[in-house]
């Protein structure tokens, strides 16, 4: 039998900057376990919503660097005295459920760095990479005390869509590419960003990054400026994450950004819109939990999707029984 969590104590050393402590914590909303669930819930009552890191979402293809960027910028970030918490969402095996937690080797100048915290977490199949608990995690490391909060995206799909529900700001980092590649970046990903960064400036990439920058420049004026961005926004720039060049001016335009939408009111609204759609992401994925867990109405359910898949019912019919199923067992 598993020894019971000592929530007061745990809450009051993850409050006071224990890093052992926040590792743990993060461990206990991770858990699928009943027990540390309910433990995992209590924690976070008993933490309320004290201060407000600020939260960038991360993105970009494989092999664009984001690692490296990640690594530079951190550093640069803890050297300006910020604390800077990285929770990197890696993908996970759909067969086994395995993940490959490389982001801690991969980043080994700031995971010594005491002002840091790296976090790799398994996404365990959720849809589109993101670990179902990243944005518990999130309020962790805010209670810990952290200014800055990275949350790396696996980069397939809609992962970045749900980051962006959990984020202040969404930073797409890219490849210095060609026209061709400039077509192939999807017109979602473009709207949701707030800052486009052309990485790997240097050397004999250079001048390339630059043309890409201005390539990404001109389709970001192509798009329909949004209420809650100022004048300017989004941009493209250019960094190098190897010669750390760019990566102060990147920083200056993420605080102005964020500044600007606090003082126009645009961040707070944009956090309870978060938290309504979270709360009803939380609501789906409970009800999806206790189908499973009842023996009579996961028969259902699978029968039901037997039927779906044959053709014999359209799901929305077929969910419509499966609920009605439910709703009579709750009486």
């Amino acid at each position: 039998m598993s020894r019971k969590t000592d929530i007061p104590a745990l809450a009051e050393a993850l409050k006071s900057g224990d890093r052992r402590a926040l590792a743990r914590a993060i461990t206990l909303v991770e858990s699928g376990r009943a027990d540390h669930r309910a433990e995992a819930l209590a924690l976070i009552e008993a933490l309320g919503n004290g201060r407000e890191a600020l939260r960038i979402g991360l993105s970009g293809t494989p092999g664009v660097g984001k690692s490296t960027f990640i690594e530079s910028f951190g550093l640069m970030l803890t050297g300006l005295g910020l604390r800077v918490a990285v929770l990197a969402v890696d993908p996970s095996s759909a067969r086994s459920g395995g993940s490959i937690l490389g982001d801690k080797t991969r980043m080994e100048r700031l995971s010594r760095d005491p002002m840091a915290f790296i976090r790799p977490s398994p996404s365990q199949s959720h849809l589109g990479g993101v670990a179902r608990r990243t944005r518990e995690a999130i309020s962790l490391c805010e209670a810990a005390g952290y200014d800055v909060i990275l949350i790396e995206t696996v980069g397939v799909g809609q992962s970045e869509t749900m980051v962006a529900e959990m984020c202040d700001l969404f930073v797409l980092l890219i490849a210095p590419a060609g026209g061709d590649e400039l077509q192939g970046v999807k017109r979602g990903i473009m709207e949701i960003a707030d800052l486009i960064l052309v990485n790997k400036a240097d050397g004999e990439l250079k001048a390339q990054a630059s043309r890409t920058c201005a390539d990404y420049g001109g389709a970001l004026r192509l798009l329909r400026k949004r209420p809650q961005e100022p004048e300017g926004f989004p941009k493209a720039m250019t960094v190098s994450a190897v010669e750390t060049t760019g990566l102060e001016q990147a920083w200056a335009e993420m605080l102005a950004l964020s500044g600007w939408r606090k003082a126009q009111g645009h961040e707070a609204a944009r956090r309870k819109a978060q938290a309504l759609y979270w709360f009803h992401e939380e609501v789906r994925l409970q009800l999806m939990a206790r189908l499973a867990a009842d023996k009579g109405l996961s028969a259902d359910l699978a029968r039901a999707e037997e039927a779906v898949s044959l053709g014999e019912q359209s799901p929305a019919s077929a969910a419509a029984r499966v609920l009605a199923r439910f709703g009579k067992s709750e009486l």
